[in-house]
Parts: C-alpha cells; sequence; structure tokens
C-alpha cells in the first residue's frame, strides 16, 4: 500500500513539473514574439503553483516592457528574496526604480548602516543561520586553541581567530533574524497606484502630506483598518492600503 502511494506521488509529482515546464517554455516564446501581456499571465500561473526567481524576473522583464513600472519591480524583488545573487535582477530592479517619479532619499540614514542593510540582502536567511553556525564553531575552535596551547604564537592565533569569528557569527545572526522579520511581517511594499496623498491621520478628509507615485517603495509602519502608516525617506503619513502591495 505504501508503495503504490509513494508511486502515485511520484507521478503527480512528474506531472506537475512537466505542465510547469511547459508553461515556462511557453510563457518565454511569447515574451519572444512580443505578447508581453500573455506572457505575464502564463508566468503568474506558474508563480501561483511554485514561486521561482527566474520566473519571477522574467515576469518582471514582462511588465516592465508593458509600462508598468510598480508590478515590474515588486517583480524584481521578490526574484531577489528567493534569489540575492540575481545579478539581472538586481540590475534591473534599479533600472526601474531610476524611470519612476519620486527619488525620495533618507537624510538621516548613516551611511553604515545602509551598507550593512545591502550586505544583508546578498545573503538569503537560511545562508546567514549557516554561515553564524559555522562562524561559531571556528570561534569555539579558536578558544580551545587559545586555552589549550601553551605556544604563544599559538594562542595569538586562537585569540584572533575567536575575536574575527565572534564578529562574524554575531552579525550573520542578527542577519538572518532581520531578514526572518522582513519576509514574515512583509513590512515593506510598493505603491501600486499612479498618484497617492499621504494624510496625517487615517481618514480621507485628512490633511495631505506629501504625494507619492507609482513605484515608489515604501514601508509599512502600522495598520488600521483600511488604512497604513507609511514612512518613505523622512517622511511617514497614512494611506489606503488598496494603494499598495506588500513585496
Amino acid at each position: 500500500m505504501k508503495r503504490l502511494v509513494f508511486i502515485i506521488a511520484t507521478l503527480t509529482l512528474c506531472i506537475v513539473h512537466c505542465q510547469s515546464s511547459t508553461a515556462f517554455t511557453e510563457a518565454n516564446e511569447q515574451y519572444a514574439a512580443g505578447n508581453y501581456a500573455d506572457a505575464a499571465t502564463l508566468y503568474q500561473q506558474i508563480l501561483s503553483e511554485q514561486p521561482s526567481a527566474v520566473v519571477y524576473y522574467n515576469l518582471g522583464n514582462a511588465y516592465f516592457k508593458q509600462g508598468e513600472l510598480a508590478q515590474a519591480i515588486l517583480a524584481y524583488e521578490r526574484s531577489l528574496r528567493l534569489d540575492p545573487s540575481n545579478k539581472d535582477a538586481r540590475h534591473n530592479l534599479r533600472f526601474a526604480e531610476s524611470r519612476i517619479t519620486d527619488n525620495i532619499s533618507d537624510n538621516q540614514a548613516f551611511f553604515l548602516s545602509t551598507f550593512l542593510t545591502n550586505v544583508r540582502n546578498r545573503l538569503q536567511q537560511s545562508t546567514w543561520t549557516w554561515l553564524s553556525i559555522v562562524a561559531f564553531a571556528l570561534l569555539m575552535a579558536g578558544l580551545l586553541m587559545f586555552l589549550l596551547t601553551a605556544e604563544p604564537a599559538m594562542r595569538k592565533t586562537g585569540f584572533s581567530v575567536a575575536v574575527v569569528m565572534l564578529l562574524v557569527s554575531l552579525f550573520a545572526f542578527f542577519a538572518a533574524r532581520s531578514l526572518n522579520r522582513r519576509d514574515t511581517a512583509r513590512e515593506e511594499a510598493v505603491i501600486t497606484q499612479g498618484v497617492v496623498n499621504a494624510k496625517a491621520s487615517p481618514d480621507r478628509s485628512g490633511t495631505e502630506l506629501f504625494t507619492l507615485h507609482e513605484g515608489t517603495k515604501v514601508r509599512i509602519e502600522e495598520t488600521l483598518g483600511e488604512w497604513c502608516n507609511i514612512s518613505v525617506g523622512n517622511y511617514q503619513g497614512w494611506i489606503l492600503l488598496n494603494n499598495l502591495e506588500r513585496i
């Protein structure tokens, strides 16, 4: 009985894989033929069954060709969440971001914080987790070398290794935890409407503080009913949830 279940499960997986491969090939053909809307639809169908960095990247290209910057940016961001090493997705994301209307920078952001965030985003959460574990193991090895070796040179080497691995392990640990919070809370989002007016309060009659345009990336600070409080650069205000899409 167990063998029969295993065979059925295997056959099901093979059928799903073949169907996905066929759909992916068809989507690529539609894209090559210039049918970007049809290609985007097929890519979305594939993604509804199984997230894929490559498919998200291709979806972003299809949206960009149609001039849908917000959806293109979303797709590139999601591709990089799954595969931070995708240089093409990173390049295309930056190019798409250069085409949006808003160019809001955070003047209060410390350059080191920005640098560390960029380093964090270069690897996946699982990679940072394993790096933290390996670094901690090397830290313990360095400590043992320092404590159990009488040779001054070896003790110095062990101490140096322990210090360096302590820093690496801590950074990797906090990077993994930060990425886990980012992906779980999904606080980052992209404005999907053409023009959005941020207000001082979660009220349609509230005072307008600033204006955002399609494709701008924001951070969701809190939600209240159909409203959310967002921050971008040095600005913060309330907008309707249906004006954005979480990454």
